[in-house]
Parts: structure tokens; C-alpha cells; sequence
């Protein structure tokens, strides 16, 4: 009998969320499955594969063909429902937002249809779906309740995100989110620092602050210094090691930022800057408002600060009416800017979007030639920004999850303070995610680094204890209600250069 069979034989109901697009979703899912698991469902085992009771997709509406993958996995559990009376299926996130009623009408199985503002609402909605025994709808025009209120199941036991604030009341033209998710709206700081100092209290040592627009914190509240005012804030906090945060905008990076940035030593110098174009004309027709002169003062002014910053971006490659002048000047931002990773996508029709209806769309080959071009370049960079780092002694906090090749290569993975991913000599000594260890960097990859001598030192730290308890915790809970190990550690950055980011920042 399945784990799956045995809680349902117990009268346990399992749930599996479905997770696409951005760090806020990730955000939102771990909620979600707080939600559930608070209203007493217990999370399927990894590879369940649409065998839980309840399955919710939490979905992303500025993909491409984001629709048709959704209708393809609600298709694909369509005759597993029909085989298994009191099955449930859930549809949140941006599609739900903006597509409502259609969801069910292409999908009548769908159980439960919730958007962004109301996700604390799914339990209800489950229990009123299958009591009523019919498709609840469920879309809030606006924010019902800070997402950080709700109850939580945390991927991770050593790093967690925290929200400070969900919307964005920036225009731009290829992004539909600000449509979805609202304009912005704040927390209170000391909210936010009480979430921190609570996570440190159960073991957590790092953490990102997570909003549409991060830097742009503040807005809401009246206080334009209110971003730097939190960092530095984050570093009068005990025991809390690494601080970071994604995704800020050019428009709102202010010196005090890049000062407190400096002068926190536990904001980690690691700064993710979406670039999205280099041509002044295409910036100006994406409704971004800073130029190509302002992005690269910025990227002097942290590097004259925090001289060993890895600094990252996302970059759009055929925006309609981009020329070869203006590819080109991207192109030389890369060149002057040498990131330490690019998040490249190619442009595709959003609909909803004003960049959908606009003139000059580019042919797909061109749009495919150019996106080669920068990835080839932004590679070459990667790879001769990595070698700098050769010889190098670093502290990396242990990760779970993120080396796929540590077992047969019996390494283990960590990331350093500027969130370099770097494989390691597995030491004698045992290490646990969320300790720290010291090593050397012998050899560079363009997205990875290897420390391949012996381990200079380990510190066993109580994130380390937070994570084996948490683990010890899963193991003792009885056979049907096992959870398995989380799949995933620390927050980290979405996968290089597959064009699956919104990249809407």
C-alpha cells in the first residue's frame, strides 16, 4: 500500500502544490501548503504525480503558452479525477487572476478557481466545493490579507523569504503583472523585523527580502529612504548571517541603498539589477524610465563600494522595433557591466500587454540569432568573471538540493556570499545544510565553482540543528503521513538562461 493509500485509509487527505514563474509564487505556494496543512492535509510524497486529493497549480500569466501548459496538466488529471470520487483540483495565481470564469469553462472538473489577493481563502473554497458539489470561483479585486499573516509550510529550515511588500506601480509594456497583482502596497517595517527576528528564533541564518519591486519599499508608506532604512535594520538583528533581496529597479536604487548595502556587514554583495534592454529607444518603448547612462552609473557606484559584488540581470532580446543598433547596444552594456550571470529571455506576445499590440514585432529567427549572440557573450563573461574567483577563500553556507551531481561525485554544494554556487570536497567531519564551511576555490565553470582540496574549516551552526530537527521531526511522523525530505533549500535564482523567468522587473 502507497503512503498516499495509507493516509487516505487513516482519513489523512493529502495535497501537492504545482508551482510556476516567479520568487512571489514560490513565496505564495509555501502559504498555500501552510494553509492546507493547517486546515490538517499532509503533503504527498515527491513524485506523486497528481495522486494527492488535492492538487493546486499556482500559476504564472506572463509565460509563454502559459494557458496551454495549465490546460495540458489539468487535461493529463482529468481521468485520474473521474476514477477517484472527492479528488479536488485548485487553480490560483495570475492565470486564475486574469482569466476567471474561462478556467472552468475549458477545465468543468477544476474544483476551485482563486486569484492572487484572496489566497487564504482555499481552504474554504475547498470544503464549499465539495460540500455544494460545484466549481467555486473566487477572484478579489484587491488585497484581502498580507500573504505573510497566513500560515506557512517553509521549504527550508536555514533560509526562508520574506515579503515587505506585493504589487508594483510601475507601467511597463511587456508586463501584465502590475495588472494581477495590484499597485503596490507596504508593510509595516516593524512587521516585516518581527517575521525576521521570529525566523531566526526557530534557526533560520538567512533570508531574501522578496517584493515586485523591492527597492521600491517604501512608496506606499512615505518614506523614500524606507529600503535602506531596512537593511540596515536586518543588521542589528542577532544571529541573522546573510541578508538578501530581489528584485530591485534601476528607477528606485538610490545611493542610501548602495551605503547601507556597504555598511551592513550581513547584506550579502550580491545584487540582482534587471537590464531588460541597452538602446535608450527601446527602454523608452518597454515604458522603463531610466537610460542606458543611469543603469551604468549605478553598476560603477556599487562596484566603486562593494568591490567583490556579483551583480546579475534579466535581459529581453527582440522587443518589437529592436534594430541591430539597438540589439547592439545591449550588447555593449554586457560587455561594460561584465555580469556575473545574465537571465536571458527571448520576447513573446503577453497577452494584455501593450508590447502585445504594438508594430515591428521581430521575426522569430532574428529574435533567435540575437538571443544566441548574447548568451554566447554573457557565457564568455560568466566564465572569465568565475576564474577571478580561483584561489580565492570563501565561506559557503551548505546547501540542500542544489549540486545533482554530489552523490556520484561525493561533493557537496554550498553558496558563497555572493550567491556563487560552489561544489566542494565532501569532508570527514559531518556538515549539515545551513552550516558554514571554508574552503578554497581551485577551478571555475561559467556558472559554477569547484573547491576540490580538503576543507579548510567547518562551523556547525544552529540553522545546521534547525534543519536536522526539522528532518528528524519528518522521519518520526507515521508511515501515510510521511513527507520526504523538502526538494528544495535555499531560496535561489531561477535556472540560467532558459527564458523560464517572468523577467517583468
Amino acid at each position: 500500500m502507497s503512503s498516499i493509500d495509507q493516509s487516505r485509509a487513516v482519513g489523512v487527505r493529502t495535497y501537492e502544490v504545482r508551482t510556476y514563474g516567479c520568487q512571489m509564487n514560490v513565496h505564495d505556494s509555501e502559504r498555500l501548503a501552510g494553509l492546507l496543512e493547517d486546515a490538517g492535509y499532509v503533503r504527498a510524497p515527491e513524485g506523486s504525480d497528481g495522486d494527492a486529493d488535492v492538487v493546486v497549480f499556482n500559476t504564472c500569466a506572463v509565460r509563454e503558452n502559459a494557458d496551454n501548459r495549465l490546460y495540458g496538466n489539468l487535461g493529463h488529471l482529468a481521468p485520474k479525477k473521474a476514477r477517484r470520487p472527492g479528488m479536488q483540483i485548485a487553480v490560483g495565481g495570475c492565470l486564475a487572476q486574469k482569466d476567471r470564469d474561462t478556467i472552468v469553462k475549458k477545465a468543468p472538473w477544476v474544483d476551485v478557481v482563486f486569484g492572487t489577493h484572496n489566497i487564504g481563502k482555499l481552504p474554504v473554497l475547498l470544503e464549499r466545493a465539495r460540500v455544494q458539489e460545484e466549481a467555486q470561483v473566487e477572484i478579489a479585486e484587491s488585497l484581502e490579507a498580507f500573504p505573510s499573516t497566513l500560515p506557512t509550510r517553509r521549504e527550508s529550515a536555514y533560509a526562508a523569504w520574506v515579503s515587505i511588500s506585493v504589487g508594483c506601480n510601475n507601467t511597463c509594456t511587456f508586463c501584465i503583472v502590475p495588472a494581477l497583482r495590484g499597485k503596490e502596497k507596504d508593510r509595516r517595517p516593524g512587521d516585516i523585523l518581527a517575521e525576521v527576528e521570529a525566523l531566526v528564533a526557530e534557526g533560520v541564518s538567512e533570508i531574501t527580502l522578496l517584493g515586485q519591486n523591492v527597492n521600491a519599499y517604501g512608496s506606499d508608506i512615505g518614506d523614500r529612504e524606507a529600503f535602506s532604512k531596512l537593511l540596515r535594520a536586518c543588521g542589528k538583528i542577532e544571529g541573522l548571517e546573510r541578508v538578501r533581496f530581489t528584485s530591485p529597479h534601476p528607477r528606485d536604487f538610490t545611493d542610501d541603498v548602495i551605503a547601507a548595502m556597504a555598511e551592513t556587514p550581513n547584506v550579502m554583495p550580491q545584487l540582482h539589477m534587471p537590464l531588460q534592454s541597452g538602446s535608450d529607444t527601446v527602454l523608452k518603448a518597454m515604458r522603463r524610465s531610466y537610460r542606458q547612462e543611469r543603469y551604468l552609473g549605478i553598476i560603477e557606484k556599487v562596484r566603486a563600494a562593494i568591490p567583490h559584488a556579483a551583480i546579475t540581470t534579466d535581459i529581453i532580446v527582440g522587443f518589437p522595433g529592436e534594430t541591430e543598433e539597438d540589439f547592439e547596444q545591449t550588447l555593449h552594456v554586457v560587455r561594460e557591466a561584465r555580469f556575473a550571470q545574465a537571465f536571458t529571455f527571448q520576447y513573446s506576445k503577453r497577452p494584455g500587454t501593450p508590447a502585445a499590440e504594438m508594430d515591428d514585432q521581430i521575426p522569430k529567427e532574428v529574435v533567435q540569432a540575437r538571443y544566441e549572440r548574447l548568451v554566447a557573450l554573457q557565457e564568455e563573461i560568466s566564465w572569465e568573471e568565475n576564474k577571478k574567483q580561483v584561489g580565492r577563500t570563501l565561506e559557503l553556507m551548505v546547501a540542500e538540493g542544489e549540486g545533482r551531481k554530489d552523490g556520484a561525485t561525493h561533493r557537496l554544494s554550498g553558496r558563497a556570499p555572493d550567491n556563487r554556487l560552489v561544489h566542494f570536497t565532501k569532508p570527514e567531519q559531518e556538515v549539515r545544510p545551513g552550516d558554514v564551511v571554508t574552503v578554497e576555490v581551485t577551478y571555475a565553470a561559467p556558472h559554477h565553482l569547484l573547491a576540490e582540496g580538503a576543507v579548510l574549516g567547518v562551523r556547525r551552526t544552529r540553522a545546521g540543528d534547525a534543519w536536522e530537527k526539522r528532518n528528524a521531526a519528518e522521519a518520526a511522523k507515521p508511515a501515510g503521513v510521511m513527507l520526504g525530505l523538502p526538494k528544495i533549500g535555499a531560496p535561489q535564482p531561477l535556472p540560467v538562461a532558459t527564458g523560464s523567468g517572468c523577467g517583468c522587473d
